[in-house]
Order: structure tokens, then sequence, then C-alpha cells
């Protein structure tokens, strides 16, 4: 089964150039050792939340961006195996390389997919994070998979959603603080490509005012909307 390893970081502004090589030169490494796909994405538009958002999640600084991102790998044993193996590879830099960004803060963990094409070379994306029950996760599936079909209807080229899996505690943050996960919910990882901006524009525009949208939202399978997090990012790297 495809497994997709899920990142959210806050990168000072000023360092995109000096952490699009890092990740450059990272993903080389990580395709070297089984990785399918390798993504970077920043942050164009990412909003301040009533209860919580992708800024708090990283506890970003006013000089940083939040960068979305993630790896694509074809199962979970590869991904062990793989990962393993580029920490342990001299060219990703060891334990003192030069990090343009604060690692602490990064949240990270490894998604099963549910549905979607995590393969599909990403446009402008629409980024999100949100807790669903974990009793739930069968239909959610169908929910998800019933609104990619109407994203899709209105320009979406991909729409990817990835059950959370294995989501380590962070010492600082997590994807469970991000989300203020309850102990009877999970974590999904997902995100929407448009071809370019305009088309993400008219396609929400059209999608907001279809009415088949209410029945398909994941709160209909109690997912709590309220501490959905989410944002807009252009690609940085993409391998």
């Amino acid at each position: 089964m495809t497994y997709v390893d899920g990142f959210v970081l806050a990168v000072p502004e000023a360092n995109q150039e000096a952490y699009r090589k890092m990740a450059s030169d990272a993903s080389a490494v990580f395709c070297k050792h089984g990785a399918l796909r390798f993504v970077e994405t920043w942050g164009k538009e990412v909003p301040q939340g009533k209860v919580n958002c992708l800024n708090s999640a990283v506890l970003r600084k006013p000089d940083e961006v939040v960068v979305f991102s993630w790896i694509v790998w074809p199962s979970k044993a590869v991904r062990d195996a793989g990962n393993a193996q580029a920490m342990a590879d001299p060219e990703l830099g060891g334990p003192d390389m030069d990090c343009p960004f604060d690692g602490q803060r990064m949240l990270f963990g490894g998604f099963e997919l549910l549905c979607g094409d995590a393969l599909a070379t990403p446009g402008v994306l629409d980024g999100m994070v949100m807790p669903v029950p974990s009793a739930n996760r069968a239909a959610y599936k169908e929910v998800a998979e019933k609104m990619a079909s109407l994203f899709r209807e209105y320009g979406a080229t991909a729409v990817v959603d990835c059950w959370g899996d294995d989501l380590p505690e962070g010492k600082v943050n997590s994807f469970h603080t991000a989300v203020l996960r309850k102990p009877d919910e999970s974590v999904v990882f997902s995100w929407i490509s448009w071809e370019d901006q305009a088309a993400q524009e008219r396609g929400w525009a059209q999608i907001m005012a279809d009415p088949r949208m209410e029945a398909l939202s994941p709160k209909t399978v109690g997912a709590d909307m309220s501490r959905m997090i989410y944002g807009t990012f252009t690609p940085l790297v993409v391998v």
C-alpha cells in the first residue's frame, strides 16, 4: 500500500533559497533509497484560525513561512527501510549539517494513503490537516472519494487524503497537538492541487455554490471542522 510521510514546518522567509537547495539535495538521497515522489511547497496564504491553525501548529514566528511537504513511498516497509538508509547516508549531511530552519518545531509522521493519486505533480496547492473519529475511517474514505470527484469536476488536478498511522509525540509539538486531537481521533493529512491560482479561485467559488458540497463535508462523518488547519501553497521542490 502506498505510504506517505507528511511534514509541516516553519522556515525563515530569508532562508527560502537555502531551504530549497537543502530539500533538493535531500530529495536525491530519499529517492535513491526508494521514495517515489518528494514534494516541498511554500506558504502563499496561511490564515490565522480562531481555535488553531498551521501557524500555531508550527509555532511560526513573524519572519517565517509555513512549508507543507510530503514524501511518497511504495509501502510502509520500504519507507521504514528507506528512511533508515537515508538518515545514515553521508550525502544527506549528517547530524552536523547546517539546517536553515528549526527542526524541533517540525510536524512529521507516516500516513496510509486513503484515496487519490499521491504521485500527481502538484500545482497551486490547498494543504489541510484535520482530526477525524478513528472509528469512522471507512465512512470518511467514502465521503472523501465523493468529494474528490466533485473537486475534479470543478478543475482540481488531484485530491489526496491520507490517514495517520505513525505519528510520534514531539517534544515541542506534533500532528496531535496541531489539531488538538482527542483520544478517540485520528489525524488526516490531505491536499488539493490546481493548475494555477485562477483555476483554484474559480474552482472554490463553484464548489462552495454547489448544493452537493454540504452533504459531502467531512463533518457528516464526525470530523470537527473547527479544528481543521489549512493553507494555500506553491511548489518549491518537486521530484
